[in-house]
Protein backbone atom coordinates (compact mmCIF):
# COMPACT_ATOMS: atom_id res chain seq x y z
CA UNK A 1 0.00 0.00 0.00
CA UNK A 2 1.19 3.50 -0.88
CA UNK A 3 -0.44 6.70 0.31
CA UNK A 4 -0.06 8.08 -3.22
CA UNK A 5 -1.46 4.94 -4.90
CA UNK A 6 -3.87 5.78 -7.75
CA UNK A 7 -4.41 2.20 -8.84
CA UNK A 8 -1.58 2.24 -11.39
CA UNK A 9 1.17 -0.41 -11.11
CA UNK A 10 4.77 0.53 -10.21
CA UNK A 11 7.78 -1.23 -11.69
CA UNK A 12 9.07 -3.60 -8.97
CA UNK A 13 12.70 -2.67 -9.54
CA UNK A 14 11.83 1.03 -9.17
CA UNK A 15 9.78 0.23 -6.09
CA UNK A 16 12.65 -1.59 -4.36
CA UNK A 17 15.09 1.20 -5.19
CA UNK A 18 12.87 4.07 -4.01
CA UNK A 19 11.78 2.36 -0.78
CA UNK A 20 15.27 1.16 0.12
CA UNK A 21 15.58 0.33 3.82
CA UNK A 22 12.90 2.81 4.87
CA UNK A 23 10.74 0.10 6.44
CA UNK A 24 13.49 -0.87 8.89
CA UNK A 25 14.33 2.74 9.73
CA UNK A 26 10.65 3.64 10.09
CA UNK A 27 10.29 1.19 12.96
CA UNK A 28 12.42 3.62 14.97
CA UNK A 29 9.94 6.47 14.42
CA UNK A 30 6.79 4.31 14.49
CA UNK A 31 5.65 5.33 17.96
CA UNK A 32 6.18 9.00 17.16
CA UNK A 33 4.01 8.67 14.04
CA UNK A 34 1.27 7.09 16.16
CA UNK A 35 1.62 9.90 18.71
CA UNK A 36 1.38 12.61 16.04
CA UNK A 37 -1.47 10.84 14.24
CA UNK A 38 -3.50 10.76 17.43
CA UNK A 39 -2.96 14.46 18.09
CA UNK A 40 -3.78 15.26 14.45
CA UNK A 41 -7.02 13.27 14.82
CA UNK A 42 -7.93 15.19 17.97
CA UNK A 43 -7.35 18.42 16.06
CA UNK A 44 -9.60 17.21 13.21
CA UNK A 45 -12.26 16.42 15.79
CA UNK A 46 -11.84 19.86 17.35
CA UNK A 47 -12.57 21.55 13.99
CA UNK A 48 -15.52 19.21 13.34
CA UNK A 49 -13.93 17.07 10.63
CA UNK A 50 -14.30 13.91 12.74
CA UNK A 51 -17.38 12.78 14.67
CA UNK A 52 -17.55 11.69 18.31
CA UNK A 53 -17.67 8.03 17.27
CA UNK A 54 -14.82 8.40 14.79
CA UNK A 55 -12.40 10.07 17.22
CA UNK A 56 -13.27 7.47 19.87
CA UNK A 57 -12.53 4.59 17.48
CA UNK A 58 -9.35 6.20 16.17
CA UNK A 59 -8.00 6.92 19.66
CA UNK A 60 -8.73 3.39 20.85
CA UNK A 61 -7.03 1.70 17.88
CA UNK A 62 -4.02 4.05 17.83
CA UNK A 63 -3.42 3.27 21.51
CA UNK A 64 -3.54 -0.44 20.67
CA UNK A 65 -1.11 0.08 17.80
CA UNK A 66 1.16 2.02 20.16
CA UNK A 67 1.24 -0.89 22.59
CA UNK A 68 2.00 -3.32 19.75
CA UNK A 69 4.94 -1.16 18.69
CA UNK A 70 6.19 -1.02 22.27
CA UNK A 71 5.96 -4.82 22.62
CA UNK A 72 7.75 -5.39 19.31
CA UNK A 73 4.85 -7.25 17.69
CA UNK A 74 4.17 -4.54 15.10
CA UNK A 75 5.79 -5.07 11.68
CA UNK A 76 5.83 -3.26 8.35
CA UNK A 77 5.37 -5.87 5.65
CA UNK A 78 6.85 -5.56 2.17
CA UNK A 79 3.57 -4.48 0.60
CA UNK A 80 3.72 -1.26 2.62
CA UNK A 81 5.98 1.57 1.57
CA UNK A 82 6.51 2.99 5.06
CA UNK A 83 5.16 3.32 8.59
CA UNK A 84 2.64 5.96 7.55
CA UNK A 85 0.90 3.76 4.98
CA UNK A 86 0.91 0.77 7.38
CA UNK A 87 -0.74 2.73 10.19
CA UNK A 88 -3.42 4.13 7.89
CA UNK A 89 -4.05 0.64 6.51
CA UNK A 90 -4.38 -0.85 10.00
CA UNK A 91 -6.81 1.86 11.08
CA UNK A 92 -8.92 1.36 7.97
CA UNK A 93 -8.97 -2.43 8.45
CA UNK A 94 -9.98 -2.11 12.09
CA UNK A 95 -12.49 0.76 12.04
CA UNK A 96 -13.45 1.23 8.40
CA UNK A 97 -13.99 4.66 6.83
CA UNK A 98 -12.84 6.54 9.93
CA UNK A 99 -9.34 5.24 9.17
CA UNK A 100 -9.50 6.76 5.70
CA UNK A 101 -10.17 10.18 7.17
CA UNK A 102 -6.93 10.31 9.17
CA UNK A 103 -4.90 11.74 6.29
CA UNK A 104 -7.20 14.76 5.99
CA UNK A 105 -5.27 18.06 6.07
CA UNK A 106 -1.81 16.53 6.13
CA UNK A 107 0.78 15.12 3.77
CA UNK A 108 3.28 12.33 4.21
CA UNK A 109 5.86 15.15 4.16
CA UNK A 110 4.73 16.68 7.41
CA UNK A 111 4.05 13.23 8.87
CA UNK A 112 7.74 12.38 8.43
CA UNK A 113 8.76 15.83 9.62
CA UNK A 114 6.82 15.77 12.86
CA UNK A 115 7.80 12.16 13.64
CA UNK A 116 11.48 12.96 13.08
CA UNK A 117 11.27 16.15 15.15
CA UNK A 118 9.71 14.21 18.04
CA UNK A 119 12.29 11.43 17.63
CA UNK A 120 15.31 13.73 17.53
CA UNK A 121 14.01 15.79 20.44
CA UNK A 122 13.69 12.73 22.66
CA UNK A 123 17.02 11.28 21.55
CA UNK A 124 18.85 14.58 22.13
CA UNK A 125 17.37 14.72 25.63
CA UNK A 126 18.64 11.17 26.23
CA UNK A 127 22.08 12.05 24.87
CA UNK A 128 22.10 15.13 27.09
CA UNK A 129 21.25 12.97 30.11
CA UNK A 130 24.00 10.45 29.26
CA UNK A 131 26.61 13.19 28.76
CA UNK A 132 25.59 14.72 32.08
CA UNK A 133 25.88 11.36 33.84
CA UNK A 134 29.29 10.68 32.30
CA UNK A 135 30.50 14.16 33.25
CA UNK A 136 29.34 13.66 36.84
CA UNK A 137 31.25 10.37 36.94
CA UNK A 138 34.37 12.06 35.59
CA UNK A 139 34.12 14.75 38.26
CA UNK A 140 33.80 12.07 40.93
CA UNK A 141 36.96 10.40 39.61
CA UNK A 142 38.65 13.81 39.53
CA UNK A 143 37.91 14.31 43.21
CA UNK A 144 39.04 10.79 44.09
CA UNK A 145 42.36 11.02 42.22
CA UNK A 146 43.03 14.75 42.43
CA UNK A 147 46.41 14.26 44.14
CA UNK A 148 47.71 11.50 41.85
CA UNK A 149 50.20 13.06 39.44
CA UNK A 150 50.81 12.01 35.86
CA UNK A 151 52.86 13.53 33.04
CA UNK A 152 51.47 16.22 30.80
CA UNK A 153 52.63 16.20 27.18
CA UNK A 154 53.11 18.64 24.33
CA UNK A 155 54.24 17.37 20.92
CA UNK A 156 54.02 13.92 22.57
CA UNK A 157 57.07 14.92 24.61
CA UNK A 158 57.17 15.07 28.41
CA UNK A 159 56.17 18.63 29.28
CA UNK A 160 54.76 19.58 32.71
CA UNK A 161 53.10 17.85 35.66
CA UNK A 162 49.44 17.02 35.34
CA UNK A 163 47.18 14.90 37.52
CA UNK A 164 44.29 12.51 37.19
CA UNK A 165 42.18 15.18 38.84
CA UNK A 166 43.12 17.58 36.06
CA UNK A 167 42.66 14.94 33.35
CA UNK A 168 39.26 13.64 34.45
CA UNK A 169 37.82 17.11 35.08
CA UNK A 170 39.18 18.39 31.75
CA UNK A 171 36.88 15.99 29.92
CA UNK A 172 33.97 16.81 32.23
CA UNK A 173 34.27 20.51 31.39
CA UNK A 174 34.83 19.79 27.71
CA UNK A 175 31.53 17.87 27.61
CA UNK A 176 29.82 21.01 28.94
CA UNK A 177 30.84 22.78 25.72
CA UNK A 178 29.28 19.90 23.77
CA UNK A 179 26.05 20.27 25.72
CA UNK A 180 25.78 23.86 24.49
CA UNK A 181 25.57 22.42 20.97
CA UNK A 182 23.03 19.80 22.11
CA UNK A 183 20.89 22.56 23.62
CA UNK A 184 21.11 24.52 20.37
CA UNK A 185 20.00 21.46 18.38
CA UNK A 186 17.11 20.98 20.81
CA UNK A 187 15.96 24.54 20.09
CA UNK A 188 15.92 23.74 16.38
CA UNK A 189 13.99 20.45 16.60
CA UNK A 190 11.59 21.61 19.34
CA UNK A 191 9.38 23.35 16.76
CA UNK A 192 6.16 21.83 15.44
CA UNK A 193 6.10 21.41 11.64
CA UNK A 194 2.74 19.57 11.57
CA UNK A 195 0.20 21.35 9.39
CA UNK A 196 2.64 22.40 6.70
CA UNK A 197 1.25 19.48 4.65
CA UNK A 198 3.15 19.17 1.36
CA UNK A 199 4.96 22.39 2.20
CA UNK A 200 2.33 24.96 1.34
CA UNK A 201 -0.28 24.59 4.03
CA UNK A 202 -3.90 23.53 3.72
CA UNK A 203 -7.29 25.04 2.86
CA UNK A 204 -8.76 23.19 5.85
CA UNK A 205 -9.20 25.40 8.97
CA UNK A 206 -6.62 23.42 10.98
CA UNK A 207 -5.50 24.49 14.45
CA UNK A 208 -1.69 24.26 14.48
CA UNK A 209 -1.40 25.89 17.90
CA UNK A 210 -3.47 23.01 19.31
CA UNK A 211 -1.18 20.31 17.89
CA UNK A 212 1.87 22.25 19.10
CA UNK A 213 0.58 22.21 22.69
CA UNK A 214 -0.62 18.60 22.55
CA UNK A 215 2.68 17.30 21.14
CA UNK A 216 4.71 19.20 23.74
CA UNK A 217 6.66 21.36 21.31
CA UNK A 218 8.08 24.60 22.65
CA UNK A 219 6.84 26.56 19.66
CA UNK A 220 5.35 26.27 16.18
CA UNK A 221 7.30 26.42 12.95
CA UNK A 222 4.95 29.07 11.60
CA UNK A 223 5.87 29.48 7.95
CA UNK A 224 4.83 26.31 6.11
CA UNK A 225 7.66 26.56 3.59
CA UNK A 226 10.16 27.08 6.44
CA UNK A 227 8.66 24.01 8.13
CA UNK A 228 9.43 21.90 5.07
CA UNK A 229 12.90 23.42 4.79
CA UNK A 230 13.56 22.25 8.36
CA UNK A 231 13.83 18.72 7.00
CA UNK A 232 17.53 18.24 6.62
CA UNK A 233 18.34 21.33 8.65
CA UNK A 234 17.03 19.69 11.83
CA UNK A 235 18.97 16.51 11.11
CA UNK A 236 22.11 18.49 10.38
CA UNK A 237 21.76 20.48 13.60
CA UNK A 238 21.37 17.22 15.50
CA UNK A 239 24.39 15.78 13.67
CA UNK A 240 26.57 18.77 14.56
CA UNK A 241 25.62 18.41 18.23
CA UNK A 242 26.37 14.69 18.14
CA UNK A 243 29.67 15.25 16.35
CA UNK A 244 30.74 17.66 19.09
CA UNK A 245 30.02 15.08 21.79
CA UNK A 246 31.66 12.38 19.65
CA UNK A 247 34.84 14.44 19.20
CA UNK A 248 35.32 14.72 22.97
CA UNK A 249 34.45 11.07 23.49
CA UNK A 250 36.86 9.96 20.75
CA UNK A 251 39.71 11.96 22.31
CA UNK A 252 38.94 10.46 25.72
CA UNK A 253 38.95 6.95 24.22
CA UNK A 254 42.28 7.66 22.52
CA UNK A 255 43.82 8.82 25.80
CA UNK A 256 42.62 5.67 27.54
CA UNK A 257 44.09 3.44 24.79
CA UNK A 258 47.38 5.31 25.06
CA UNK A 259 47.49 5.33 28.86
CA UNK A 260 46.65 1.62 29.07
CA UNK A 261 49.61 0.63 26.87
CA UNK A 262 52.64 -0.90 28.58
CA UNK A 263 54.80 2.01 27.41
CA UNK A 264 52.70 4.43 29.46
CA UNK A 265 51.09 2.18 32.11
CA UNK A 266 49.12 5.06 33.62
CA UNK A 267 45.86 3.14 34.10
CA UNK A 268 44.16 -0.20 33.60
CA UNK A 269 40.71 -1.70 33.47
CA UNK A 270 39.74 -5.19 34.67
CA UNK A 271 40.63 -8.07 32.37
CA UNK A 272 36.97 -8.87 31.70
CA UNK A 273 36.64 -5.47 30.00
CA UNK A 274 39.41 -6.31 27.53
CA UNK A 275 39.84 -8.83 24.72
CA UNK A 276 42.68 -11.20 23.88
CA UNK A 277 44.74 -12.17 20.87
CA UNK A 278 44.32 -15.36 18.88
CA UNK A 279 48.09 -16.04 19.04
CA UNK A 280 49.54 -13.82 21.81
CA UNK A 281 48.44 -15.09 25.25
CA UNK A 282 49.64 -11.99 27.09
CA UNK A 283 47.40 -9.51 25.24
CA UNK A 284 44.70 -7.46 26.98
CA UNK A 285 43.34 -5.23 24.25
CA UNK A 286 41.22 -2.12 24.89
CA UNK A 287 38.81 -3.03 22.08
CA UNK A 288 35.90 -1.26 23.78
CA UNK A 289 37.68 2.09 23.66
CA UNK A 290 39.02 1.46 20.15
CA UNK A 291 35.47 0.86 18.91
CA UNK A 292 34.22 3.92 20.78
CA UNK A 293 36.96 5.92 19.06
CA UNK A 294 36.06 4.48 15.65
CA UNK A 295 32.30 4.92 16.02
CA UNK A 296 32.74 8.49 17.25
CA UNK A 297 35.06 9.34 14.38
CA UNK A 298 32.36 8.12 11.96
CA UNK A 299 29.79 10.31 13.74
CA UNK A 300 32.06 13.34 13.26
CA UNK A 301 31.74 12.82 9.48
CA UNK A 302 27.92 12.84 9.62
CA UNK A 303 27.32 16.63 9.39
CA UNK A 304 29.33 16.74 6.17
CA UNK A 305 27.47 13.76 4.73
CA UNK A 306 24.14 15.44 5.45
CA UNK A 307 25.38 18.74 4.11
CA UNK A 308 26.24 17.11 0.80
CA UNK A 309 22.72 15.69 0.64
CA UNK A 310 20.90 18.99 1.18
CA UNK A 311 23.23 21.88 0.36
CA UNK A 312 22.00 22.51 -3.21
CA UNK A 313 18.35 21.49 -2.93
CA UNK A 314 15.79 24.22 -3.70
CA UNK A 315 12.86 24.80 -1.34
CA UNK A 316 10.11 22.20 -1.34
CA UNK A 317 10.26 18.44 -0.91
CA UNK A 318 12.72 16.18 -2.74
CA UNK A 319 13.15 12.41 -2.41
CA UNK A 320 16.84 12.92 -1.54
CA UNK A 321 15.61 13.81 1.95
CA UNK A 322 14.57 10.20 2.54
CA UNK A 323 18.27 9.33 2.79
CA UNK A 324 18.76 11.52 5.87
CA UNK A 325 17.46 8.80 8.17
CA UNK A 326 20.11 6.35 6.95
CA UNK A 327 22.83 8.45 8.55
CA UNK A 328 21.06 9.96 11.55
CA UNK A 329 19.31 6.95 13.09
CA UNK A 330 22.37 4.62 13.33
CA UNK A 331 24.56 7.52 14.50
CA UNK A 332 22.21 8.28 17.39
CA UNK A 333 22.25 4.64 18.47
CA UNK A 334 26.06 4.45 18.17
CA UNK A 335 26.60 7.62 20.20
CA UNK A 336 24.29 6.52 23.00
CA UNK A 337 25.96 3.09 23.11
CA UNK A 338 29.42 4.71 23.17
CA UNK A 339 28.47 6.99 26.06
CA UNK A 340 27.00 4.07 28.00
CA UNK A 341 30.03 1.84 27.40
CA UNK A 342 32.44 4.62 28.39
CA UNK A 343 30.65 4.99 31.72
CA UNK A 344 30.54 1.22 32.20
CA UNK A 345 34.26 0.76 31.53
CA UNK A 346 35.53 3.84 33.41
CA UNK A 347 33.52 2.85 36.48
CA UNK A 348 36.13 0.17 37.23
CA UNK A 349 39.24 2.03 36.13
CA UNK A 350 42.41 1.63 38.18
CA UNK A 351 45.07 4.34 38.14
CA UNK A 352 48.79 3.97 38.72
CA UNK A 353 49.61 6.10 41.77
CA UNK A 354 53.38 5.91 41.34
CA UNK A 355 53.89 7.03 37.76
CA UNK A 356 56.34 9.82 38.54
CA UNK A 357 58.69 7.58 40.48
CA UNK A 358 60.34 6.87 37.13
CA UNK A 359 63.39 9.14 36.66
CA UNK A 360 62.45 9.96 33.07
CA UNK A 361 59.69 12.20 34.41
CA UNK A 362 62.03 14.40 36.49
CA UNK A 363 62.14 17.09 33.79
CA UNK A 364 58.38 17.61 34.19
CA UNK A 365 59.23 19.94 37.06
CA UNK A 366 61.78 22.13 35.26
CA UNK A 367 59.27 24.91 34.67
CA UNK A 368 58.21 24.91 38.32
CA UNK A 369 61.87 25.11 39.37
CA UNK A 370 62.45 27.96 36.91
CA UNK A 371 59.41 29.83 38.21
CA UNK A 372 60.67 29.46 41.78
CA UNK A 373 63.91 31.21 40.80
CA UNK A 374 61.90 34.04 39.26
CA UNK A 375 59.88 34.36 42.47
CA UNK A 376 63.21 34.73 44.30
CA UNK A 377 64.18 37.68 42.10
CA UNK A 378 65.99 36.24 39.06
CA UNK A 379 64.77 37.36 35.63
CA UNK A 380 62.79 34.80 33.67
CA UNK A 381 65.33 34.67 30.83
CA UNK A 382 68.30 34.14 33.18
CA UNK A 383 66.39 31.47 35.11
CA UNK A 384 65.50 29.75 31.82
CA UNK A 385 69.18 29.65 30.78
CA UNK A 386 70.31 28.42 34.21
CA UNK A 387 67.84 25.52 34.34
CA UNK A 388 68.66 24.61 30.75
CA UNK A 389 72.39 24.45 31.55
CA UNK A 390 71.73 22.46 34.74
CA UNK A 391 69.79 19.90 32.70
CA UNK A 392 72.58 19.70 30.11
CA UNK A 393 75.22 19.20 32.83
CA UNK A 394 73.14 16.56 34.58
CA UNK A 395 72.99 18.52 37.84
CA UNK A 396 69.26 19.39 37.77
CA UNK A 397 67.38 18.17 40.85
CA UNK A 398 63.58 18.44 40.66
CA UNK A 399 61.32 19.63 43.45
CA UNK A 400 58.26 17.42 43.04
CA UNK A 401 55.83 19.28 45.26
CA UNK A 402 53.53 21.23 42.93
CA UNK A 403 52.36 24.67 44.07
CA UNK A 404 49.93 25.78 41.36
CA UNK A 405 47.40 28.05 43.01
CA UNK A 406 45.47 29.74 40.18
CA UNK A 407 41.94 28.72 39.20
CA UNK A 408 41.77 25.55 37.15
CA UNK A 409 45.34 24.50 37.86
CA UNK A 410 46.66 21.25 39.21
CA UNK A 411 46.27 22.26 42.87
CA UNK A 412 43.07 24.29 42.41
CA UNK A 413 40.79 22.24 40.17
CA UNK A 414 37.63 24.32 40.80
CA UNK A 415 35.53 21.15 40.67
CA UNK A 416 32.57 22.87 42.33
CA UNK A 417 32.66 25.60 39.68
CA UNK A 418 32.65 22.99 36.92
CA UNK A 419 29.77 21.16 38.62
CA UNK A 420 27.82 24.42 38.70
CA UNK A 421 28.42 24.96 34.97
CA UNK A 422 27.24 21.41 34.33
CA UNK A 423 24.06 21.99 36.33
CA UNK A 424 23.36 25.23 34.47
CA UNK A 425 23.76 23.72 31.03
Amino acid sequence: MKLWDKGLPTDQKIDRFTVGNDRQLDMVIARYDVQATLVHAKMLYKINLLSDQEISEIEKELNILGREIEKGTFVIEDQFEDIHSKIEYELTQRIGDAGKRIHTARSRNDQVLVAMHLYMKEELLQIKSLVNELSQNLLTHAETYKDVLLPGYTHMQIAMPSSFGLWFSAYAESFIDDLYFVNAALKVVDQNPLGSAAGYGSSFPIDREFTTRELGFETLKYNVVAAQMSRGKSEKSTAFAMSSVAATLSKLAMDVCLYMSQNFDFMSIPSEFTTGSSIMPHKKNPDVFELIRGKCNKIQALPYELNLLINNLPSGYHRDLQLLKEGVVPAIQDLKASLEMTMYALKNIQVNKNILDDDKYDYLFSVDTLNELVMQGMSFRDAYVKIGLDIEKGCYTPEKNTKHSHSGSINNLCLNKIKKKLEEV
